[in-house]
């Protein structure tokens, strides 16, 4: 059974979420600020976070980021702002997926599945063949064993979706990988037009591994086409 934070200072959504979640089974920690959700971070075992974005002290997005620095459960966010820039800073700086606000329930629980299916199964690991279980070149080692990267011999604190772009990536070391083959690959989604979600998560990847974004070393971009590995 999955331990969940929700944090929401409207009591109706944070209410109704709740409700949908405990009736698939799951553990709730329910919160209207994100102060006493910081509290539950540090003393509960947490699965999975609903953050809404505008949250009466402290908000969604710094909430994220104070999570972040020790936690890697999936993250995701919930804001009634539509903008895309919104969207693009919270994957950005370490959430897993958003949804706007109004939203279905059942969408809601169905994205709660999915990232806790993908979290589930990075940490795991799977029983695909040894030779294919880690990739070591140029100082960046990552594991599909223990689910950790390295470069230069220092650890990366990646989440799962970052962990599994990499891997992608890595796996087809020399070939550009398009936007929608990446994100249809990771995501297990279909891919939209002006869908930014990849592009961010690239950005946020790059920075944790201190890449120069106009002349990364790892990931390369090829315009009009996708990204690269070399």
């Amino acid at each position: 059974m999955a331990n969940i934070l929700i944090v929401d200072d409207e009591t109706a959504i944070a209410d109704l979420v709740e409700v949908y979640l405990k009736n698939e089974g799951y553990q709730v920690y329910k919160y209207y600020n994100g102060r006493d959700a910081l509290d539950c971070v540090e003393r509960q075992a947490l699965d999975l976070a609903i953050l809404d974005v505008m949250l009466p002290d402290i908000d969604g997005f710094t909430l994220c980021q104070k999570i972040r620095q020790h936690h890697l459960f999936p993250i995701l966010m919930l804001t009634a702002k539509v903008e895309d820039m919104d969207k693009i800073m919270g994957l950005t700086l370490g959430a897993d997926d958003y949804i706007t606000k109004p939203f279905n329930p059942l969408e809601l629980v169905a994205r709660v599945k999915t990232q806790l299916r993908r979290y589930t199964r990075y940490n795991q690991g799977d029983a695909a063949p040894k030779a294919l279980q880690e990739h070591d070149f140029r100082g960046l080692t990552i594991s599909k064993t223990t689910h950790k990267c390295t470069l230069f011999g220092e650890e990366l604190a990646l989440t799962p979706l970052e962990f599994s772009i990499l891997w992608y990536l890595c796996e087809r070391r020399g070939t550009v990988v398009s936007s929608e083959e990446l994100f249809e690959a990771v995501w297990g989604e279909k891919f939209i037009d002006a869908n930014n979600t990849v592009m961010s998560h690239i950005a946020r990847l790059r920075e944790k591994m201190h890449e120069p974004s106009r002349r990364p070393k790892f990931i390369k971009t090829v315009w009009g086409v996708g990204y690269t590995i070399e």
